[in-house]
C-alpha cells in the first residue's frame, strides 16, 4: 500500500558544537500525518549523549484512537556521509506520540576527529509506517510493543523509563513466551512501586517476600543489582528503626518501674513518719495520765487501795511507787 513506502528524511545542522538548546526539524509527511524530528545537542535525560526523538507533528489533529506502526532508524552522518549511528524504533499513537533515543551518540564520540568535519551533523530519519489506524474504540487494555514486551498504554511510560535508565535490564532475559514475559514485566512493575514505599512500612515477612521475588526475577535473567542495593538499604534502615524502637521500649519500661518504685518508697517513709508520729502521741498520753494518776492517789486514796493499784501497776510493768 502507499503509505507502506519507506520515507527518507534528512536536514543539516550547522556549528553543531555551538549548539546546546532543542532543535527541531522542519515537518515531513509519512504514513497519512506529518512528523518531526527533536534533536537535544547536550541531551534530554542523559547529559553525556546526544539525544533524538521522532515526533508526531499536531496528533491532536488525528482522529480518537488513531495509531502509526512505523519501521524507523535513526542516520548521524558528517559531511562525506560517514554513518554514526543507527537503530530501529516503535509505535506510536494518541498516548505516545513521540519515541526515540536518549542516548543516541556519545558527545565525546561526536568531538572525536574526523567525526564533524566543518561543525555540520546531518541528521537523516528514515520511516516505514506499517499500520495505519484512524480511529478505534479506545478499552484502556490495548498494548505496546516496548523493546521485546508488551504493556498496556498505561503501562508504556514507566517500561519506557525503566528501558531508558537500565538499557542492559533485559538483555539476558531468558522466558520466550509473550505472556510468561508480560507477567515478568509486571511482577517488575510492581516490585519497583513496592520498594518506593517507606522502609516503616514494611514488615518482617514482607521484606523476606520482597527479596524472594527479586531473586526469582534475577534468575529469569532481568539485570537487577540497582534495585538489590535499594532492597539492602531499605532492609538496613529498617532493622535500624525497629532496633531502636526496642530499646525505646525497654528504656521506657525501666524508666517507669523506677518511678513506681521511688513513689512506693515515699508513701511507705510518709506512713512511718505518720505511724511514729501516732506512737509518741500515744506514748504522751499514757505519760500525762501516770502523773495524773500519782498525784490523785497520793491526795485521797487509803492504804489498803493504794497497795492494790501499786499491785496493779506491778503486773502492768509500771514503775514502782510502794515507797511513796
Amino acid at each position: 500500500m502507499e503509505y507502506q513506502k519507506q520515507t527518507s528524511f534528512t536536514f543539516e545542522i550547522d556549528n553543531f558544537s555551538d549548539k546546546e538548546a532543542l532543535i527541531r526539524s522542519p515537518n515531513f509527511f509519512c504514513g497519512g500525518c506529518e512528523w518531526f524530528v527533536d534533536v537535544y545537542p547536550k541531551g534530554y535525560g542523559s547529559e553525556d549523549h546526544l539525544s533524538a526523538f521522532l515526533c508526531v507533528a499536531n496528533p491532536e489533529s488525528l482522529l480518537l484512537g488513531w495509531k502509526r506502526r512505523a519501521i524507523l532508524s535513526l542516520v548521524l552522518l558528517n559531511e562525506s556521509g560517514k554513518r554514526l549511528y543507527r537503530q530501529p524504533c516503535k509505535t506510536f499513537c494518541a498516548r505516545f506520540p513521540e519515541w526515540g533515543w536518549a542516548d543516541a551518540m556519545p558527545l565525546e564520540k561526536l568531538q572525536e576527529n574526523g567525526f564533524m568535519e566543518k561543525n555540520k551533523l546531518i541528521v537523516q530519519v528514515k520511516v516505514q509506517v506499517i499500520e495505519v489506524v484512524d480511529e478505534a474504540n479506545v478499552t484502556g487494555k490495548e498494548t505496546l510493543d516496548v523493546n521485546g514486551f508488551q504493556v498496556l498504554y498505561c503501562q508504556v511510560g514507566q517500561v519506557t523509563s525503566i528501558f531508558t535508565k537500565h538499557p542492559d535490564i533485559a538483555l539476558n532475559f531468558i522466558p520466550k513466551s509473550q505472556l510468561v514475559k508480560t507477567t515478568y514485566m509486571n511482577l517488575l512493575m510492581g516490585l519497583i512501586e513496592k520498594l518506593n514505599k517507606p522502609p516503616r512500612s514494611f514488615t518482617k515477612n514482607e521484606l523476606s517476600d520482597t527479596r524472594m521475588l527479586l531473586m526469582d526475577l534475577t534468575k529469569a535473567g532481568f539485570k537487577l543489582e540497582w534495585l538489590k542495593e535499594k532492597l539492602d538499604e531499605i532492609s538496613l534502615e529498617w532493622k535500624k528503626a525497629n532496633d531502636d524502637g526496642s530499646l525505646s521500649y525497654y528504656g521506657s519500661r525501666v524508666q517507669e518501674l523506677d518511678e513506681q518504685v521511688k513513689n512506693l518508697n515515699l508513701e511507705l517513709d510518709t506512713e512511718k513518719v505518720k505511724s511514729a508520729a501516732k506512737v509518741l502521741s500515744l506514748e504522751q498520753t499514757v505519760s500525762d495520765l501516770r502523773d495524773e494518776l500519782s498525784m490523785e492517789i497520793g491526795r485521797s486514796t487509803p492504804k489498803d487501795v493504794l497497795v492494790g493499784v501499786v499491785g496493779s501497776w506491778e503486773v502492768l510493768d509500771y514503775p514502782d511507787l510502794s515507797n511513796k
